[in-house]
């Protein structure tokens, strides 16, 4: 699929400079008598390229399947997914220099039941399911054969639950508008990830390192990651539009986010004397600030970690703060605000030493949309995260932190696809000073289907 893609692009690319070549040619050399004028030529590349723009300028690389995506959508079908893929270069480590490839497919559909079955009753009720796939050849996917960080600052964010995975399926319901309030109450339930739950900070996501993108601290002391599904429920209530508290309740179990789990793990372990509860709960406020209206989230949470098996350590609670905020915003010459501008985004989380590994963990960075003209939808990016380790733990004796910097600029090439060359510099990837320190270069590119 990655070298479909890929010939795509360039096809089209190629297609687009020979139009221009020919054209520059016609303008030079009239064609002979008997062929077709210029005139009709540019005619004829007007007409393939009104053909090819709403695919190129489209959602997906797939399109709309001629018509049958948008008459399933207005049936409440929806149909989606995506393709990541990224080269690591490892220019220094530990163990020197090397390359390796992770790739990350994700497939997912919704289901309306008020459009599919035509009973209003059922407005706001939808169902939903998510699969994916990882790259798991040996030697191939994981940088963290040569640099040795923790897995928390793993390089790439998807080394974890490789292969087929279920992610999740279950049903979401939201209450009908109340009193100008829209979501103010909505409830969620089935096979769920509890990291795409909470700590939610789209910004984070620009970046590859495991910690900043996947983990934020959190997943270095509990099972939060992108591979660790479990059955659950959520409830996000919303009293005004600009503030929300959201709930969770999970059932936590030892292994689920080892590699031969697939997410099929629906009994929890094995032995049900393991099983026990996990819970989360957050609250925030969503204000829009100034005449510009710049968005921004501030948020508390905490959780609750509950292990019958102390061969996987004792119960574990946390704390965490966030606070994003756009801090300036592009003038606009429509009535539609722009997302052109600098935004900042910022993590923190606390763990009483014996509770994890990671007693403190803090994360942040900055993004510019738009910052090169007529690249609006380019983002330049650049933040860090930095990791303590629990001390008293006679594992982490020799451990006092880690830090990531990554870097990065991501080329949106058009509505389904973009490529995002970047660097990351970890220092003391595994906590101490006896692993060096490491550059990770690369690129990584990115299609809606």
């Amino acid at each position: 699929m990655k070298n479909l893609i890929l010939l795509i692009v360039a096809a089209f690319a190629a297609a687009s400079v020979q139009a221009e070549q020919i054209s520059g040619a016609e303008a030079a050399f009239p064609p002979p008598l008997g062929q077709c004028s210029s005139v009709d030529h540019r005619a004829k590349e007007r007409s393939v390229h009104d053909a090819l723009a709403p695919w190129w300028n489209g959602r997906n690389v797939t399109g709309d399947w001629f018509g049958t995506r948008d008459v399933l959508a207005d049936r409440g079908i929806k149909f989606g997914g995506t393709w990541r893929t990224a080269y690591f270069g490892v220019a220094e480590s530990q163990n020197g220099s090397g390359g390796f490839w992770g790739q990350d497919i994700v497939f997912n559909s919704n289901l309306d039941f008020a459009k599919a079955t035509g009973f209003e009753a059922l407005e706001g009720l939808e169902g939903f399911i998510e699969g994916r796939w990882r790259e798991n050849r040996p030697n191939m996917g994981d940088p963290n054969e040569l640099v040795e960080a923790s897995n928390m600052f793993n390089p790439s964010p998807w080394w974890s639950g490789v292969g087929w995975r279920m992610v999740t399926f279950g049903a979401e319901y939201t209450a009908p508008e109340l009193f100008g309030v829209e979501e103010w109450l909505v409830l969620k339930g089935g096979w769920l990830r509890p990291q795409r739950e909470f700590v939610d900070q789209p910004l984070s996501k620009l970046f590859l390192n495991n910690a900043i993108n996947s983990a934020k601290g959190i997943g270095g002391n509990i099972p939060f990651s992108s591979s660790f599904s479990t059955w659950g429920g959520t409830i996000t209530a919303k009293p005004v539009d600009w503030q929300y508290t959201k709930a969770g309740l999970f059932m936590a179990y030892p292994g689920g986010t080892s590699f031969n789990n697939n997410g099929l793990m629906f009994q929890g372990s094995p032995n049900s004397s393991l099983n026990d509860l996990f819970f989360m709960i957050e609250t925030g406020f969503t204000p829009e600030i100034g005449e510009a209206k710049l968005p921004g989230k501030y948020a508390f949470g905490s959780y609750y970690y509950g292990e019958n098996n102390l061969a996987f350590g004792r119960e574990k609670y946390g704390f965490y703060w966030q606070a994003d905020q756009m801090l300036y915003r592009k003038p606009s010459s429509g009535k539609d605000l722009t997302t052109q501008g600098l935004h900042i985004f910022s993590l923190f989380t606390f763990a009483p030493p014996y509770n994890g590994t990671y007693p403190f963990y803090a994360q942040g960075g900055l993004v510019y949309e738009g910052l090169i003209p007529k690249r609006n939808k380019d983002e330049l990016y650049g933040g860090l995260g930095v990791g303590t380790y629990d001390q008293t733990d006679e594992d982490n004796a020799d451990r006092n932190y880690t830090m990531v910097l990554e870097g990065g600029y991501r080329f949106r090439i058009n509505g389904w696809s973009f490529a995002s060359p970047y660097i990351q510099y970890l220092i003391q990837p595994d906590g101490s000073r006896e692993v060096a320190n490491a550059t990770v270069l690369g690129v990584q590119v990115g299609v809606s289907f």
